[in-house]
């Protein structure tokens, strides 16, 4: 082996022993560790750190003086100041996304070393930092669009919340975090290029200056304690005062534009006063229409009014066989609007926990014999919930009917009937008579439509916590999910099971509704999620439960889908959402 040779092999092998892996504690958990061949610095790979040994070879036939000035040359190189860097100046971006690339890159430089003839020049040295220091997202970690989204991450500092970030950073996003306190303790866990915003999530003050400007929120903040006050104020009062912050913030920005909030739902029914029952008709109705109805007939009544207490009430009994009553209006909405533009209705309501059947009228309103019907069943809970009910759930009456067209509806009736009416477990000691109802209307909404979620809210399952706290927890949980699917904006709630510190993308995942899941979840898969779900359609007004696969118990063994996380191109989220009921 020659000299030139010999010193190219000792070049390489003390490179290649010498370049260690350096994985920041900011990244940890953000990049499978299996996908991480290297990480390098610049003070990695200068040659007077990486120890080479350069043997010059005289040229035969040449002049020894220019051998001695290449040496010269060579020695000036190695003897200029080494390039200092320290973590805070290197962009996470460039180090997850480019490591390999500029691995080979760095292999290929250095390689060239042992020919004497070759030398570092400036611009390839520039070219080198270019790749490392701050330039902007870059590779294929980056989503089209990200660049202008801007995403504010509350609870940024919190164990989901630091990946979600870092998550977001390499994706190419603008991030927002909102954080309690800025303390140089709190500043040193986020990277320097966040926008950091201090506030308070139960203070709807300065929620305010958080939401300017952004597009998206991830909700990943949780109470620090089981004290009531906490729980309401993070858990509850913070989800209800970031969602009316977002909605008044498009609102404002839409009427900039001269119009309204894509975003804003669409007012139909309003029941505050007695003028606001105006319209609505009640009315009473047979599935027979044959003799056999007034040989079971024990009578029928309803009637609709307007209470002392200031609540719209649709109350009444059905005793007949087959009988049903209704509850009836034409709708009447503002100019320029129509309800394709929305995705279905929400109805503010309260009783005693019956069923019903919502029923759309659709057609040429002048022309009612082309009108087709089109039933949706909804139920209710005792005292006061809120339905959503979205238009693709309703089916026509007559099967050989088309599908809904939202464009042509233009009555609304609510239908109670006796059948099909399900004992209320609250009350189950005693005895209920089915075949009466009581409806406390309070509002009509239709829901706008859209196609990616606006809020991602982290809640969680219920394992894991001490069963002396879980049911103030999950009671908090559970009340700001509501103030979220109340809100109108496109949601997705991510309720994982206990969290664990271990590596994302490891194991396989259970997509689930129903509180079956029995495992853990890595932050960092929780935290991918977030970020999958920001612009994926089939998350959009979802809730679930997710957790790493197992093996059920006998009776359970049903579970929506296994996804599994091979490596960051893989979108398993979609066809594991895709089964799943929305509006939940």
């Amino acid at each position: 082996m020659n000299a030139a040779a010999a010193s190219a092999t000792v070049a390489n092998s003390s490179f290649y022993s010498q370049t260690q892996c350096r994985l920041s504690s900011d990244l940890r958990g953000s990049i499978p560790f299996s996908k991480v061949k290297r990480f390098l610095f610049l003070n990695d790979v200068h040659p007077r750190k990486s120890g080479l040994v350069l043997v010059p070879r005289a040229a035969d036939g040449k002049d020894s003086n220019e051998g001695g000035d290449e040496v010269e040359k060579q020695q000036r190189v190695m003897q200029q100041p080494p390039v200092s860097l320290s973590l805070d100046d290197v962009n996470p971006v460039g180090l997850g996304r480019r490591s390999r690339q500029l691995f080979d890159e760095v292999w290929r430089k250095f390689s060239g070393l042992g020919q004497i003839s070759r030398t570092i020049r400036s611009d390839d040295q520039e070219a080198l930092d270019a790749l490392l220091v701050r330039e902007g997202p870059m590779c294929e970690f980056a989503i089209p669009g990200a660049q202008n989204t801007t995403v504010l991450v509350v609870g940024a500092t919190s164990r989901i919340g630091r990946i979600v970030v870092r998550k977001l950073m390499l994706r190419g996003y603008s991030v927002k975090a909102l954080v309690r306190r800025a303390d140089q303790e709190v500043v040193d866990l986020l990277p320097r290029s966040v926008e950091i915003v201090v506030g308070d999530v139960g203070d709807p003050t300065t929620v305010k200056a958080a939401v300017e400007g952004c597009n998206k929120i991830i909700y990943c903040a949780t109470a620090r304690s089981a004290i009531t006050g906490d729980l309401f104020r993070v858990d509850h009062r913070g989800v209800y005062n970031l969602t009316k912050a977002f909605q008044d913030h498009n609102n404002k920005l839409a009427q900039s534009r001269a119009g309204k909030s894509s975003k804003s739902k669409l007012l139909i029914s309003k029941f505050k006063s007695e003028s606001s029952l105006h319209g609505w008709e009640v009315r009473q109705g047979t599935y027979f229409q044959d003799v056999l109805a007034t040989k079971y007939d024990g009578g029928m009544d309803a009637k609709f009014e307007f209470t002392e207490n200031g609540d719209a009430v649709f109350s009444g009994y059905v005793f007949n066989r087959g009988g049903y009553v209704e509850l009836s209006k034409k709708l009447s909405l503002p100019l320029g609007y129509t309800l394709d533009r929305y995705e279905g209705l929400v109805l503010s309501v309260g009783g005693n926990g019956r069923s019903y059947v919502l029923i759309l009228e659709a057609g040429p309103s002048a022309d009612p014999s082309q009108s087709r019907l089109y039933f949706s069943r909804i139920s209710t809970k005792v005292g006061f919930c809120r339905v959503r009910v979205p238009f693709s759930s309703f089916r026509p009456v007559k099967p050989d009917d088309p599908v809904l067209d939202p464009f042509l509806v233009h009555t609304l009736t609510i239908r109670f009937e006796p059948r099909r009416q399900k004992p209320v477990e609250v009350n189950a000691t005693m005895q209920q008579d089915l075949r009466s109802f009581k409806l406390i209307l309070e509002y009509i909404k239709a829901l706008p439509t859209g196609q990616e979620t606006d809020f991602v809210l982290v809640s969680c399952s219920g394992l894991g916590i001490e069963p002396s706290r879980r049911e103030q927890v999950l009671k908090a949980k559970r009340a700001g999910e509501d103030s979220l699917r109340r809100s109108g904006l496109g949601y997705t709630i991510v309720r994982p099971g206990p969290l664990q510190e271990e590596p994302g993308g490891q194991r396989a995942l259970i997509f689930d509704q129903g509180n079956r899941i029995s495992q853990g979840i890595s932050c960092a898969d929780v935290a991918d999620i977030c970020v999958k779900a920001l612009h994926d359609t089939t998350a959009r007004n979802k809730s679930f439960d997710v957790c790493y696969e197992y093996i059920a118990e006998d009776g359970r063994e049903l579970y929506e889908l296994v996804a599994h996380l091979p490596d960051k191109a893989n979108n398993y989220l979609t066809p594991a959402l895709s089964v799943l009921e929305k509006n939940t």
